[in-house]
């Protein structure tokens, strides 16, 4: 068997080099303007897909359209304003995108601190939790209608195997804030939004399907080159050899999102990671487990996400 090619639970294989054709279908990647999501972005372009990159900072979008344009020759891309920090703001975001429906959404956009001091949003919600978990479920409200207009449409969470604990009672480090803490709080509540999403839309009976996926471990020494975005130096590269036995850059750090795009075999409910030790190499299946597999857990986070957003997405699906 290739390096490139993995078995599908089809019994077909799945080649991240060779992705299936995707004309006339739309897809939103959140954060697509940078780092693992720029990939994701340029490699779903690749399949002649409509690519929607939502992103905070218009010149960042620009040049990731620019580039993108730069490796897949006659891309279909565009951008839309997205500020997940800014509840208020995302109506107009989902309206951006309702000429051309939305076959699949991968929320990849998530902010990552490390200063000391805890910062909040204009909500008076944590940064980070408020970002990446709580901005994307407000937007699944939003984006509900668009979704299930289309056929079998995914939701695609990203989440990070740093996700390893959660606290209802301070779910945004109110209490005790450590930045590396907080983070994996919120990529926690997103991996138990994604299941708990795929439930609720089985419950309705709703043809939109839910994935979580997670990228395993990349490094910008292990990843190409995207200028004026990233600049790989001779040096990085050199010093990235040894690491690359380990990790991966952020170009196959996209696959397993790609891949919970595309792939017809992929199901809601599922998560998908890298196949070597969770953190490099093809996108495979992983089983569900731990604070993962809890279900009160997720229904309980749930309620409380529904309470700070003021929506239930659920509600939208059917």
């Amino acid at each position: 068997m290739s390096t490139h090619h993995s078995p599908d639970p089809a019994g077909g294989h799945w080649d991240v080099h060779r992705l299936p054709p995707a004309e006339g279908r739309t897809f939103l990647v959140t954060g697509g303007n940078a780092g693992i999501g720029y990939f994701v972005a340029e490699q779903l372009a690749g399949t002649g897909a409509t690519v929607v990159l939502g992103s905070r900072d218009s010149a960042k979008a620009e040049a990731a359209m620019t580039s993108i344009r730069s490796h897949v020759p006659g891309a279909r891309v565009r951008r839309i304003p997205l500020d997940l920090a800014d509840p208020s703001s995302l109506r107009a975001s989902a309206d951006a995108l309702e000429p051309d429906g939305l076959d699949a959404v991968v929320y990849n956009a998530g902010v990552l601190l490390d200063e000391p001091s805890r910062r909040e949003t204009g909500d008076g919600n944590e940064l980070m939790f408020a970002t990446n978990h709580l901005g994307h479920f407000a937007l699944t409200w939003w984006l509900a209608p668009l979704l299930t207009a289309a056929h079998a449409s995914r939701v695609v969470t990203t989440g990070s195997f740093t996700a390893k604990s959660v606290d209802l009672d301070d779910l945004q480090s109110a209490q005790d804030y450590q930045p590396k803490r907080a983070y994996a709080r919120s990529k926690l509540a997103q991996m138990l939004f994604g299941f708990e999403l795929d439930r609720r839309l089985r419950a309705a009976g709703s043809t939109v399907q839910s994935v979580v996926i997670h990228p395993g471990g990349a490094l910008d020494s292990l990843t190409p080159s995207r200028p004026p975005m990233h600049v790989r130096t001779v040096g990085e590269r050199l010093r990235g050899l040894p690491l690359g036995v380990l990790l991966q850059g952020k170009e196959a750090a996209a696959w397993s999102a790609v891949r919970a795009v595309l792939d017809p075999s992929v199901r809601g409910g599922q998560l998908w990671g890298p196949r070597a030790f969770g953190i490099r190499g093809l996108p495979r299946p992983e089983p569900v487990r731990g604070l993962l597999a809890d279900t009160e857990l997720a229904a309980r986070l749930w309620t409380v996400s529904r309470d700070l957003t003021g929506v239930d997405p659920s509600s939208r699906f059917g």
